[in-house]
């Protein structure tokens, strides 16, 4: 069996091959989705993706299979349970995030009619190809994902820097980062 040419930060890892074969750079336009994408990555901050994506099913417990409405109203006693919770990262300041973000999150629904709308018209509706050669071609941030994080922090969403932006485009496929001899660019 002929083995895929992928993207070199994923090689040798099988959570990571399956998470760049199957979501990295897919285009997602549902909100409960996105949501997921924006909790995940908020938590990332700082930290590497192998260690959320372990994580991940733990998190989805943990935030009513990321369920926004159900996380919008967590109560202080909820939060004080998932910052005794071993299983996701306990770091207080992103979980009140992860609060904050929901009601945000349903505020920009409320303005745009979704998430989806609101998050996709920075890019025309359509993912952004790149053309990148090599891994150390890829930006971790572009004028683009600074624009996005700008608005965003400006709507009230918290732990949205512009490399975190950048990392949730990429992941919700708004950019397609693939490089040019891996399988999915193809």
């Amino acid at each position: 069996m002929e083995e895929k040419t992928r993207c070199k930060w994923c090689v040798g890892i099988d959570i990571y091959e399956k998470y760049h074969d199957e979501e990295w750079g897919v285009p997602v336009y549902e909100d409960q989705k996105l949501f997921e994408f924006l909790i995940l990555e908020t938590f990332q901050a700082g930290l590497s993706w192998i260690t959320i994506l372990k994580k991940r099913e733990n998190f989805k417990v943990a935030f009513d299979n990321f369920d926004y409405k159900k996380v919008a109203l967590y109560t202080e006693d909820k939060i004080q349970e998932l910052l005794q919770n071993a299983g996701i990262i306990r770091n207080q300041l992103k979980v009140h995030a992860a609060v904050s973000n929901a009601v945000a999150f349903m505020k920009v629904q409320d303005e745009f009619g979704s998430f989806s709308n609101y998050i996709w018209k920075f890019t025309d509706g359509k993912p952004i190809q790149n053309n990148q050669q090599s891994l150390k071609e890829v930006p971790a941030t572009t004028p683009l994902s600074d624009e996005i994080s700008k608005d965003l922090k400006k709507r009230g969403f918290k732990f949205v820097g512009s490399t975190v932006v950048y990392a949730h485009m990429q992941a919700t496929g708004m950019v397609d980062d693939h490089v040019a001899d891996c399988w999915k660019k193809q």
